[in-house]
């Protein structure tokens, strides 16, 4: 009898050193309409994520399960931490990205750009030198399902950078049809973002790009690290040895440092997002459609704090 959960398909040898064959994938939850968002906090043994749909925050907790984070969450989506240990999420209802105090009250951090409203921001990740950086589709206004259906304001879809103390954005990509997860490599020199434009078109992109971050935070040298396929690319997040795990319509696909696909877990629905977690994060949580699922690998991974 093989010894290899029916939940892993190994496209390289090297994905059993980055899996736990034996491991199953565990069911945390499955109450949801669209659960997004995953953001881990060990000092609490818990995970927190969306429910956009529903309008509300959810949290796992270690041996209490799960219970109500925040009710009426403005449809918000990405959340992250900052080098503080401060949530920062992405609001679709609201337009906006917010930071959540110690006290619970919500400072807004980004609610416009160049005197217009944002799109609705998706995804989010903050950088060692306290800037935030986020993704600005147009999925949040595009129904109400996700938000409030409006126009899009903007002149595009941007990847903007705030900085935390002034407020003050840039656009730091603009060629993205529907620019959506996003995370820095250890060192921060390396930034990866998603474009999941084949989500609304049969022709768009589906793929994750890589670009090079100068030291003033600019990008450059934007290419292609990998297309994702079936699905496209929503949430990543990256390992100790660069491998970017992401999202894709039928479970979790990691690739090499090279974007060579090493294998991929599977997930019975769609995946939105994962996030690494557990007291040494080597427990991956993964959000997919109505349910939040857990599974242990055999890498650990790098964000912080």
């Amino acid at each position: 009898m093989s010894m290899v959960s029916d939940s892993y398909e190994y496209y390289d040898k090297r994905f059993y050193d980055l899996t736990v064959p034996i491991a199953a994938v565990e069911t945390l939850y499955d109450q949801c309409r669209w659960a997004e968002g995953p953001v881990w906090f060990n000092d609490h043994a818990t995970l927190l994520w969306s429910d956009i749909p529903n309008q509300r925050m959810l949290r796992w907790t270690e041996g209490q399960g799960v219970s109500v984070f925040r009710a009426r969450s403005d449809f918000a989506n990405g959340h992250t931490r900052d080098r503080q240990g401060r949530l920062v999420s992405c609001e679709h209802g609201t337009r906006r990205v917010t930071r959540t105090e110690p006290d619970g009250s919500v400072t807004v951090i980004a609610d416009s750009y160049d005197g217009k409203r944002l799109n609705s921001p998706n995804d989010v990740v903050v950088k060692s030198d306290g800037t935030i950086w986020f993704t600005d589709p147009s999925y949040g206004i595009m129904s109400d399902y996700e938000g409030y259906k409006s126009d899009m304001e903007q002149a595009k879809c941007y990847v903007f950078c705030a900085d935390p103390n002034t407020g003050a954005l840039k656009i730091v990509a603009d060629s993205f049809v529907k620019p959506n997860g996003l995370c820095f490599n250890a060192e921060e020199t390396r930034l990866y973002i998603a474009d999941s434009g084949r989500s609304h078109d049969p022709d768009g992109p589906h793929h994750i790009r890589a670009f090079d971050v100068g030291t003033d935070n600019t990008l450059s040298n934007g290419r292609v690290f990998c297309e994702v396929d079936p699905g496209v690319p929503d949430g990543f997040r990256l390992d100790i040895d660069e491998n970017v795990w992401t999202s894709c319509m039928d479970g979790v696909i990691c690739f090499d440092c090279d974007g060579v696909a090493l294998g991929k877990i599977k997930i019975p629905t769609m995946v939105s997002n994962l996030t690494f977690g557990g007291p040494r994060r080597n427990r991956l949580f993964i959000t997919a459609t109505n349910a939040v699922y857990a599974v242990y690998v055999a890498t650990t991974g790098i964000q912080t704090p």
